[in-house]
């Protein structure tokens, strides 16, 4: 199996199982000399860790990190620093419940990977999903605390900021609410509707989708490139690889579709010296290449494919049965799927100023 690596200069290659012994990341390219320690990483995981609320798979994970490479300290540099060599961070599984997926074996659960990776493979690790379970992320979480650090001057957060049909009041919005409630929500008044609506959806052994944003601010213009390195084409890439997101937009996104030229454009003015964009429609990309807007990025999640409700399938044997899917899901996956967005658009842009870097000096 290929394709665990991602990033060109900043690489990440995840490994490691939902119900393996541990799951983890390894980071190939990062600069030496970044002070570097695992009280850097580990706010990023509790922010992603399961168990947190009753709106969340209740998988009692502590997503404890370790580093056990690329990093240096001694007596004469008692600050632990990157050394450039591979940056090996790993996070132990410690709750696995393999027996909660003994009844489903043979069965292809809908919505999942189950059949795909059969055909594709011929074998699957049906006990959690393997490496396609939500569970792989939380070393992409690991390895997008070190992102941050490559780039400091570029702040990064995310929010939820639809549930269902029910869509926040942007005029609401508040970065310091998000930390507020267990939903990664801007809006407080949405926060509240949330935990009634989700609580009834739960009850019911039902699941329902949501829609990230994930914005940047701080980001150089300049970043990215034509024609196929462009900026927004690899944050696109980035957010379609987590799991259970089906769809993606930059700035306006789908909404450009309904605008006239004239109300799409980002329009450009001098202000004491400095250029000033009068919209962010483009999300803060031109042409592949950032402008110094914000950035601005969306991705929908789709509900969660494990639920109580039983659902017509096949067994690998090809025969027509029903299954239900016992054991701890998250009812909204988008959920915890925002420090995800954060971590991954981390990676894109912390690789980008290295390419820049690379190439223009």
């Amino acid at each position: 199996m290929s394709y665990n690596t991602f990033g060109r200069l900043l690489r990440m290659t995840t490994f490691g199982e939902s119900h393996g012994p541990a799951i983890g990341a390894l980071l190939d390219g990062c600069p030496p000399g970044i002070p570097l320690t695992e009280a850097d990483i580990q706010p990023f995981l509790d922010k992603r860790r399961p168990g947190q609320s009753r709106y969340v798979t209740q998988r009692r994970e502590p997503d404890k990190v370790r580093i056990l490479s690329g990093v240096f300290s001694d007596d004469e540099r008692p600050e632990q620093v990157t050394t450039g060599t591979p940056i090996m961070l790993m996070i132990e599984n410690t709750d696995q419940r393999s027996k909660d997926y003994a009844e489903i074996r043979d069965k292809f659960r809908p919505g999942h990977a189950d059949f795909t990776w059969q055909a594709k493979y011929g074998i699957r690790d049906y006990k959690g999903g393997g490496r396609a379970s939500a569970r792989e992320t939380a070393a992409r979480v690991a390895a997008g605390a070190v992102a941050r650090k490559i780039v400091p001057g570029i702040t990064i957060r995310g929010a939820l900021v639809q549930m269902g049909e029910r869509a926040i009041e942007r005029d609401n919005w508040s970065w310091e609410e998000v930390d507020e409630n267990p939903f990664f929500c801007p809006d407080p008044e949405a926060a509240k509707e949330w935990a009634g609506y989700l609580d009834a959806i739960r009850k019911k052994g039902d699941s329902i989708g949501a829609v990230v944003e994930v914005r940047a601010t701080g980001v150089p213009a300049g970043l990215g490139a034509p024609v196929y390195g462009k900026l927004d084409q690899d944050i696109a890439a980035a957010l379609m690889s987590i799991p259970a997101v089906k769809g993606v937009e930059i700035g306006a996104g789908f909404a450009a579709a309904a605008m006239t030229g004239s109300e799409a454009a980002d329009e450009i003015v001098m202000d004491d010296g400095q250029p000033r964009f009068l919209k962010n429609n483009a999300g803060g990309i031109l042409g592949g290449i950032s402008s110094g807007q914000e950035i601005i990025a969306r991705m929908v999640v789709k509900p969660t494919s494990s639920i109580l409700t039983p659902r017509r399938t096949i067994t690998r044997h090809g025969t027509e049965t029903e299954i239900v899917t016992k054991g701890r899901h998250d009812p909204c996956v988008g959920i915890r799927a925002v420090p995800v967005a954060e971590a991954m658009l981390a990676l894109v842009l912390a690789d980008h100023v290295l390419l820049h870097r690379a190439q223009v000096g």
